[in-house]
């Protein structure tokens, strides 16, 4: 306990937290990105379970693997080369999670621009049992890529303090926000059909920063938020014209 006070009573220790917090909460809102995506495919009364269910595991995987710091470090060590380049196990996550983004968001993609026709049905599926199999395969595909964020994650809060306190604290604050946030994310991309390929882009670019820095090319994160903000921006500007034209239609002349 005076451990924990002597600590947080050190200037650079809430420094260390408060940029820690900003890191776990943006790789969160990755992560929330793609779970609000899988949950709306599946039917609305299933929907906000399997957010807290897909959020909920994001926490227990991140502080599962905080209580094995010592192996999460060891995960940095190469263990084979491919194309001259020598992998890691983190590396090799990073790659398979990348791979599995594109794949994913290039199939979602496709389903946006040419739907499954058939009426009641669900991935060319009848609608009852699709959604049965529709929430098992969503569960398993946000676990899939919550093992790939929560790896980032934690790699990410090793490489920033060697206070195990600081990191679950951060990890929890940030998993708190993805759950505030789960619920106005979802509908709002639910909403709004053009924020769906949007926030489908978002998905394929870090799709592709996943793998490269799987094969080593650091890719400035700074950069791929600030492609982000500016394609939301535009996007925000496109629904407030819109909405300011459906008023013009609407009102009386």
């Amino acid at each position: 306990m005076e451990s924990l006070i002597q600590l947080f009573s050190e200037p650079t220790t809430w420094v260390a937290l408060a940029t820690l917090i900003a890191m776990e909460v943006v790789l969160g809102i990755d992560n929330l990105i793609f779970i609000s995506i899988l949950t709306n495919k599946l039917p609305e009364h299933q929907r906000e379970r399997a957010r807290r269910i897909g959020i909920g595991l994001a926490l227990i995987l991140r502080l599962g693997l905080l209580g094995t710091v010592a192996w999460i470090v060891q995960l940095t060590e190469p263990v084979v080369e491919l194309f001259g380049n020598a992998l890691s196990w983190k590396d090799m996550i990073l790659i398979a999670g990348g791979l599995f983004l594109l794949w994913k968001a290039t199939k979602e993609i496709h389903h946006s621009m040419d739907p499954t026709p058939g009426g009641d049905m669900f991935e060319g599926k009848p609608l009852e049992n699709a959604a049965m199999m529709g929430f098992g395969s969503a569960i398993a595909q946000i676990l899939l890529l919550d093992l790939v964020f929560s790896v980032d994650s934690i790699i990410t809060a090793v490489g920033m303090t060697d206070h195990v306190a600081i990191m679950v604290i951060a990890v929890v604050v940030a998993v708190t926000v993805m759950l505030v946030a789960a619920n106005p994310l979802a509908k709002f991309i639910n909403d709004n059909p053009t924020v769906v390929m949007l926030a489908l882009g978002f998905l394929l670019m870090i799709g592709m920063t996943l793998i490269a820095e799987g094969f080593g090319a650091h890719v400035p994160k700074g950069y791929v938020y600030a492609a982000m903000a500016f394609s939301a921006g535009v996007e925000v500007l496109n629904m407030l014209a819109r909405r300011a034209k459906q008023k013009q239609l609407q009102s009386p002349q």
